[in-house]
């Protein structure tokens, strides 16, 4: 089963960017998503891409603002305009949520 690390959170302002990674032990054949939690929130669907790269989907609130892609071995969620909602625990997994969970990667938006 494949391992996943998550990296690139931090702390930015509001309408500022990041760049989110998740690295695979092995290579997946999964279609691989990001995740986020929010404290005192339940865990929720953010982004998809197909594991041939070619179909990608998004979640309502993303409304334009974020773009997954991925490699052969890592997963990237490019996220922009961030607004302070935005603010939650990042993680990936295959769609279905097949893989053990990360630790995730904090992304704090500040106003």
């Amino acid at each position: 089963q494949a391992q996943l690390v998550e990296s690139g959170g931090g702390l930015v302002q509001a309408g500022g960017s990041l760049r989110l990674s998740c690295e695979a032990s092995v290579r997946t054949f999964s279609d691989m998503g990001w995740f986020r939690q929010a404290p005192g929130k339940e865990r929720e669907f953010v982004a998809a891409i197909s594991w041939t790269g070619s179909k990608t989907y998004y979640a309502d609130f993303v409304q334009g603002r974020f773009t997954i892609s991925k490699t052969k071995k890592t997963l990237y969620l490019q996220m922009s305009s961030l607004e302070p909602e935005d603010t939650a625990v990042y993680y990936c997994n295959s769609r279905s949520m097949g893989y053990s969970w990360g630790q995730g990667t904090q992304v704090t938006v500040s106003s």
